[in-house]
């Protein structure tokens, strides 16, 4: 069996610089977008998770708490060589399990039009219209913790 884990990964460390490649090479580039320092600023506050194999990192996510119960995820990416092996669902459940420990009841996200059939099966809803963010196809969706 693979060695695989999540853990939370401080903001400005090496393993946070890990995760921003990943969120670039995975997220931005196909868009033709870069983060801008003041974009990557304003992550000092939020929680950052990676999913590492044998101490490679394979999957990231962000965590980002409101004060109304909820927190938004968002930036989640996994390897292209290592999707379709529920590494994502793995890292989600993390999240999810995480955020209801420090007492967030509804976990909510700007889900990629491809991704949406991925939540659905997460047990995500769709909670609106879809709208366009990054240049892309975006819903908002969400999931009630507890």
């Amino acid at each position: 069996m693979e060695n695989i884990r999540c853990k939370e990964v401080a903001y400005s460390t090496e393993a946070y610089q890990d995760i921003v490649t990943l969120r670039t090479e995975v997220l931005r580039k196909p868009l033709g977008l870069q983060f801008t320092p003041e974009q990557l600023a304003a992550e000092k506050d939020h929680i950052h998770i990676g999913l590492y194999i044998h101490n490679l990192l394979a999957a990231c996510l962000m965590l980002v708490p409101e004060a109304d119960g909820r927190i938004k995820m968002k930036q989640v990416a996994v390897l292209p060589s290592e999707q379709g092996r529920g590494l994502g669902a793995m890292l989600v459940a993390y999240a999810e399990s995480w955020a209801e420990e420090k007492g967030f009841s509804i976990m909510y996200c700007h889900a990629r039009a491809e991704a949406v059939p991925f939540y659905i099966k997460m047990h995500y809803r769709i909670t609106g219209e879809m709208f366009e963010e990054v240049t892309i196809p975006h819903f908002p969706m969400e999931k009630k913790l507890r």
